[in-house]
């Protein structure tokens, strides 16, 4: 007979584990290990993306170079992110990984070499950005592409929260960190830092598992191999308008470029920066950390095109509130509730690609992913720091928000099959 008592509490951890984020894929040791090496470079590389804008700020006292910083590393990573994932589909996505490790490390060890020099050139940091982009962008297209490989199939949705909201803690933790310690190790140390957290993982991913094509050959990436990967997306409507509405939420309405003009002429900076700073990085991940946490009910949920759809249209709300905030506590929490709508929309999005894209194109598509997700918000940086210089930081927040609203309501109207679209993994 059945003890009422367990069957209460067993009743207790089923409903906790339908709210909480699923951690059933780290039982699987190849993915707790690529896990392991996201988690703890996530914070380090949030503290290179922190000093990097406030060093050009530094040097430049503009909004408007802050934003051509990243546009000048945007350049490399569409052309890395593209060729990245047709490499991650032709050679052993273990080795490409390492390699584009050591490859971060070396470039992000070079940026602190010349903030401790005091070099001094805007330029040499456009350089080093864009070099340090390159690398990135092939790895991330190669460390994306793994997870289907390294989780069964009804375990993809859980990995794929798990994944984000580890990265999202870095994006926590990380600013918030920075905004300490700028003002007690100074600017260079946040480069070392996030040097040294990539080298020590380098033995945790050279431990991964081989992960060759599946056809078991290896050869060179070409041309034609992006171009194959374009053929492909473009049959796949659904994910053509994924990317559509990801690119109108990052693009249109990131106002990311003019948090160090804000932190310091509105919310009281000192000029060698401070908490403000830090605050304003991390409140959008702190929102998406909190909803990744309580992301057990997101695995459940079927109607992602619907899901995508209505967090970006959240996303663009709440920017508007932060564009209007006229305190930094109530900037903070419009940010927060931004990141919560931008990880719903996250989840959803990765979960149709990786459930859409076939293995030998796993590469491809996470390429042109990885193009989207990281390219749109440096396009972002571009359009909203010269905009911020032009029109003032409130209304090019602000603008930005009713921007994003209106046209993905115009995007899913032209794209019905989106909106109807439906995960056949969700119960």
């Amino acid at each position: 007979m059945t003890d009422p008592g367990e069957a209460e509490r067993r009743g207790a951890r089923r409903g906790l584990g339908s709210i909480v984020v699923d951690t059933r894929p780290l039982r699987i040791p190849a993915f707790r290990r690529l896990w392991t090496s996201t988690a703890v470079t996530a914070v380090g590389s949030q503290l290179t993306s922190v000093a990097v804008p406030k060093q050009v700020f530094d040097l430049t006292g503009s909004s408007g170079y802050v934003g051509l910083a990243s546009v000048v590393a945007l350049v490399p990573l569409l052309i890395f992110g593209l060729w990245g994932g047709a490499i991650a589909d032709t050679v052993d996505r273990r080795k490409l990984l390492l390699v584009t490790n050591i490859g971060i490390a070396v470039s992000v060890l070079l940026l602190w070499a010349q903030a401790f020099l005091e070099a001094g050139s805007v330029w040499l940091v456009f350089v080093l950005m864009a070099t340090l982009q390159a690398f990135v962008a092939v790895n991330m297209p190669a460390r994306s592409a793994m997870v289907a490989r390294l989780v069964p199939a009804d375990l993809l949705s859980s990995a794929v929260a798990l994944n984000a909201t580890t990265m999202v803690f870095g994006f926590v933790f990380g600013p918030m960190a920075a905004g300490a310690l700028l003002p007690v190790l100074g600017l260079p140390a946040l480069f070392l830092i996030d040097g040294a957290a990539l080298l020590l993982m380098l033995p945790v991913v050279a431990r991964l598992p081989a992960l060759p094509p599946l056809n078991g050959a290896t050869r060179r990436a070409g041309l034609r191999d992006v171009v194959d990967g374009f053929r492909y997306l473009a049959a796949k409507k659904i994910l053509l308008a994924s990317f559509l509405l990801d690119i109108i939420a990052m693009v249109v309405g990131m106002p990311r470029a003019l948090f160090p003009e804000m932190a310091e002429r509105t919310f009281g900076d000192p000029p060698g920066g401070g908490l403000a700073l830090g605050w304003l990085y991390a409140a959008m991940a702190i929102g998406a950390l909190a909803c990744g946490l309580a992301s057990g009910w997101l695995t459940r949920i079927a109607r992602h095109g619907v899901g995508v759809t209505v967090a970006v249209c959240a996303w663009g709300i709440t920017m508007i509130g932060f564009g209007l905030a006229d305190s930094l506590w109530l900037a903070v929490v419009f940010l927060a509730l931004g990141g919560v709508a931008d990880f719903v929309s996250m989840v959803f999005r990765n979960a149709i690609l990786q459930a859409a894209a076939t293995d030998e194109m796993r590469g491809r598509l996470q390429g042109v992913n990885t193009v989207v997700v990281a390219g749109g918000p440096r396009l972002a940086d571009g359009v909203h720091g010269w905009a911020g210089a032009a029109v003032g930081t409130t209304a090019a927040t602000t603008g930005g928000g009713v921007l994003v609203v209106l046209c993905a309501l115009g995007a899913v109207a032209l794209l019905p099959a989106f909106w109807r679209y439906r995960s056949q993994a969700a119960g």
